[in-house]
């Protein structure tokens, strides 16, 4: 078998990962292959709904979305799969997920040069396999994503994590924007105050309700919109309980793209670690990220953004839930955080 970086291949299929923030810091791969293979079909594997934020992404040829499913459940779905991935005789696959599964998919659809990192029980089904750096800890995962080009030939390159929106995007959340009453030129501070992952990720609801009620205070002219998903929607609601109209609550009514174009339109956006502080830096939103239970150095704001991380002696845990006092959010204080929003303001 030759070397990968022999190889010169007419269609390459990436297999993105399956959470939004993931999805988002993989995004330079689609670029560095797209510089390095330019006559080539790139194809981006992606579940739904997340896929959608590859839409307009110019360094593609297809977008290949499927719904969940596991090895061994879900047969029609799971067949459906394997049919698309065979006719797309792809002679190159990229495994950016480390799961089973994938790697078996990429398999069966008879993908003929399989490149990931080793492990979860996936030996026979991976071609090109690579050891996890050993620093994985230490270095951000944009850089561990981009180093399994390397045996293709493709160095860690400089590329920063990218979305792109249309014109007609824009438009559409300015709009909507006008309809809530924020008029162009109008101070808007976009809020996320959940995280997808669990609740030690998330600072405390009261202070950002009290980051809320100061900032409209001291500034008549300024907005605050709130986002979250479906599972945010409560939160949300008591946060905002009784604000005043320049307090927009959009939990739960947007698509994912209408959230990305929002968080373009923002001056600044305070966000827990979660998918939309991803967007927000892939985007070039200026932004102020509040982190706890995990760590900044891997997967904080790709050379953007102002962290704020008390770094207690328990933190990064990594857990879904605080089991004792939660001290690495608590810590973090309402007037450091307006602080911080207020320098990317002025």
């Amino acid at each position: 078998m030759r070397s990968l970086k022999e190889l010169k291949p007419q269609k390459i299929i990436v297999r993105m990962p399956n959470w939004i923030g993931d999805l988002v810091m993989a995004t330079p791969i689609l670029a560095d292959l797209r510089k390095a293979y330019p006559g080539s079909h790139i194809t981006a594997m992606c579940r739904s709904p997340i896929c959608e934020l590859l839409k307009e992404d110019p360094h593609i040829d297809e977008l290949f979305c499927f719904s969940k499913v596991g090895t061994f459940t879900r047969r029609n779905e799971r067949r459906d799969i394997i049919e698309k991935l065979r006719r797309g005789h792809h002679d190159l696959g990229i495994l950016l997920t480390h799961s089973f599964s994938s790697a078996w998919l990429f398999w069966q659809g008879r993908v003929k040069r399989r490149l990931g990192y080793k492990g979860n029980g996936r030996l026979c089904f991976v071609t090109d396999r690579l050891p996890l750096p050993k620093n994985i800890e230490e270095q951000h995962l944009v850089v561990t994503y981009k180093m399994l080009l390397e045996p293709l030939g493709i160095s860690v390159s400089s590329t920063l994590p990218k979305l792109y929106l249309s014109d007609k995007e824009i438009e559409e959340a300015q709009a909507l924007l006008r309809q809530l009453g924020v008029e162009p030129g109008k101070k808007l501070v976009g809020i996320n105050p959940g995280a997808t992952y669990g609740s030690a990720k998330c600072w405390l609801p009261e202070r950002f309700r009290e980051v809320t009620q100061r900032l409209i205070e001291k500034d008549k002219d300024l907005f605050v919109v709130y986002f979250g998903d479906q599972a945010c929607t409560s939160l949300v609601k008591e946060i905002c309980q009784g604000m005043p109209p320049r307090v927009i609550n959009l939990a739960g009514l947007t698509s994912l793209r209408e959230l990305a174009a929002l968080i373009k339109l923002c001056d600044v956006l305070l966000t827990n670690d979660s998918g939309p502080m991803h967007i927000a830096a892939a985007l070039g939103t200026p932004l102020v990220a509040l982190f706890g239970s995990t760590n900044e150095v891997t997967t904080g704001p790709y050379k953007t953004g102002i962290v704020i991380h008390k770094h207690v002696s328990c933190s990064p845990c990594y857990l879904r839930t605080c089991p004792i006092d939660f001290k690495c959010m608590k810590r973090i204080e309402v007037s450091e955080v307006i602080a911080a929003i207020e320098k990317n303001l002025s």
